[in-house]
């Protein structure tokens, strides 16, 4: 065998190696639980907030929005906006003050306490 074609066997073997462990290795743990918040009340506060004008979110009246990424299965994602590894402080940080994540994101600042913030991303992982 030319020394060509053992390089390019070796390449080619070593592809689904690569591929099944490349994607498997940079993903953070699934987000944990939010142990602090009320979810029955974060469901009320996402309607009263309006977010379903933007993003479908399960469970909640007239959250059928298509604007903002669907919510469903939030409690199993790995990142929110992208940018943050999915988890309770970074998803009250990011429902409190969406643009200083992300400048320009087009996820407004509703002016979310603190702990309508906590109860909201306690909703949002049920969602998984």
């Amino acid at each position: 065998m030319s020394r060509r074609l053992w390089i390019l066997a070796t390449v080619l073997a070593a592809l689904p190696v690569l591929a099944v462990t490349g994607c498997a290795s940079t993903s953070p743990p699934p987000p944990p639980e939010s142990r602090a918040g009320r979810p029955d009340r974060g469901a009320k506060l996402i309607a009263q907030y309006g977010c379903g004008s933007c993003h479908t979110v399960p469970g909640v009246d007239r959250a059928g929005g298509l604007v903002g990424p669907p919510l469903t299965r939030f409690g199993a994602r790995s990142y929110i906006a992208g940018e943050l590894p999915n988890n309770a402080d970074n998803l009250r940080r990011w429902i409190t003050d969406p643009q200083a994540v992300e400048p320009g994101t087009a996820m407004p600042n509703l002016g979310v306490s603190a702990i309508d913030a906590q109860d909201i991303a306690a909703y949002l992982y049920t969602l998984d």
